[in-house]
């Protein structure tokens, strides 16, 4: 770490932003947590919280109402969505640590690198983790149980590399448990719409985890490690569109239940142009795409925080029509 405050391209992990805030202002001591919690790759928070508020809107949609609990409920999510990605990787490293150091986008993350114990990493696995249950403590008591029920997609996905060709559907399953949480925090149970909202978040985790994944498939087939990018190759586009279909005509239904039974012709006509603009989005991407470079298929993942965003605009502004 430099005296201005910047650290040195050693410490910096390779496929992380050089320009984000962690980069900038972290003390030299709270580097490796931070990375390890990937607050220096924000996306990953966007794509777990993302969902979340999907939840939320649908549900203030639903019901006609917006309170200032409701407030609260949207912060809350973002704090946690923060909190418990950063557990979440921490576990994941911390299994996966060995792998990681063979694999060329992964071997400067903290743990592989050695700038981390593995004694500190689950110490600060710990303090996220009671950090993210006082956010949920907060909630209904339908969603403290909805929430704790998470922690069981988030501890087998790092396994799942080691035993399926299909990681990317055990990532959608913890990473849309949001959409879930989000609906039972406003409602106080669930419904079949958030149910099928959750569904179409996992189509979309396929979607855009499966671009990720092309960034590692030489590696991945070096060390073992089983990915849609890798079973599906150069038939990744037609997939994407499986996808993206299957992601569209599940929001469609969700979206579709609520509005029809208690929307007007504004609302509904909002909330299915920004499903068309999330579509539309997926497209571009899939045009874009380019499997065999590692940039191209960053730049893509990364834009789905945008394309995720969309569909919360459309839902937030229904809530108030």
């Amino acid at each position: 770490m430099t005296s201005k405050g910047y650290t040195s391209h050693m410490e910096r992990v390779s496929d992380a932003p050089a320009n984000n805030f962690v980069y900038k202002y972290s003390p030299a001591w709270a580097l490796p947590y931070l990375q390890i919690a990937r607050w220096d790759r924000p996306i990953g928070t966007w794509l777990l919280l993302i969902p979340c508020w999907w939840g939320l809107f649908l549900a203030t949609t639903s019901s006609g109402q917006f309170s200032i609990h409701d407030i609260w409920l949207f912060v809350a999510f973002g704090i946690g969505a923060l909190l418990m990605r950063g557990a979440g990787c921490t576990w994941n490293d911390l299994m996966d640590h060995k792998m990681d150091a063979q694999v060329e986008r992964t071997k400067s993350r903290p743990l592989p690198s050695g700038r981390i114990s593995r004694k500190n990493a689950l110490i600060w696995l710990v303090m996220q983790s009671l950090l993210a249950a006082l956010i949920l403590l907060s909630f209904n008591t339908y969603s403290i149980i909805l929430g704790l029920l998470s922690i069981v997609p988030v501890t087998i996905y790092p396994f799942a590399k080691r035993f399926t060709w299909w990681p990317q559907f055990f990532l959608g399953v913890a990473f849309n448990w949001g959409a879930l949480l989000g609906w039972s925090a406003h409602m106080g149970t669930l419904g079949l719409p958030p149910i099928i909202l959750y569904i179409s978040g996992i189509f979309w985790t396929l979607f855009y985890d499966t671009i990720y994944s092309h960034q590692d498939t030489t590696d991945d087939k070096l060390t073992g490690i089983k990915s849609t990018g890798l079973l599906f190759g150069k038939k990744t586009k037609e997939w994407l569109v499986y996808f993206l279909l299957g992601s569209l005509l599940c929001i469609i239904f969700a979206v579709g239940i609520v509005l029809f039974a208690n929307g007007g012709g504004t609302r509904i006509t909002l909330a299915f142009t920004s499903i068309a603009l999330f579509g539309f989005h997926m497209i571009w991407q899939i045009k874009r795409l380019e499997l065999d470079s590692p940039e191209v298929c960053l730049k893509l993942f990364r834009s789905n925080r945008d394309a995720g965003l969309i569909i919360v605009a459309g839902l937030l502004l229904t809530s108030f029509v």
